[in-house]
């Protein structure tokens, strides 16, 4: 690894820092909400929602799955960290809901050069009923309190609208 194959980044680092204002920040999310969401760099979870940083916790994967580590995240964030709304938000033209499994598998392992037919990479059959199911999930998890609001939305990555599913 070269010393400068992240100087960009640093960079850039460097020149947020200069406006850094979130020095002292409590943590918690000041807007109340949480967001579960995919983790592609087409989607801008605080954007999309006219929110800024401190207002949300975000959790991302791939195809913004509700899974074991997100419900643990949720959880968390509704008793210690100011959540009362979850958003649950995959994305339209997502890999992992138009590709199967095995298509994933022959791409990386094309990629990687090595066979990558061992490696899971869970698919989405049906992006709706997966996502009802996931809301589900969050709803009747026994440590999510019923006061908290839970949606399903999809954001079309192309007009950056959301659809409400559940």
């Amino acid at each position: 690894m070269a010393d400068s194959d992240f100087d960009d980044l640093l960079d850039a680092n460097r020149r947020f820092a200069e406006t850094f204002d979130l020095a002292g920040f409590d943590g918690v999310a000041h807007a109340g909400v949480a967001i579960v969401t995919c983790m592609d760099s087409r989607i801008d979870p605080l954007g999309m929602l006219g929110l800024k940083p401190g207002d949300a916790k975000i959790f991302r994967n791939p195809g913004g799955r509700v899974t074991p580590q997100a419900l643990e995240a949720l959880v968390l964030a509704v008793h210690l960290l100011n959540v009362d709304r979850v958003l649950v938000v995959p994305h339209t033209r997502c890999a992992v809901a138009s590709s199967t499994e095995e298509e994933l598998r022959e791409r990386v392992s094309a990629s990687a050069g090595t066979d990558a037919t061992w490696q899971q990479f869970p698919v989405v059959a049906d992006q709706r009923a997966t996502l009802a199911d996931d809301v589900h999930k969050v709803s009747s998890h026994p440590l999510v309190p019923d006061t908290v609001k839970i949606g399903g939305f999809v954001y079309d990555v192309d007009t950056g609208l959301l659809d409400r599913v559940v």
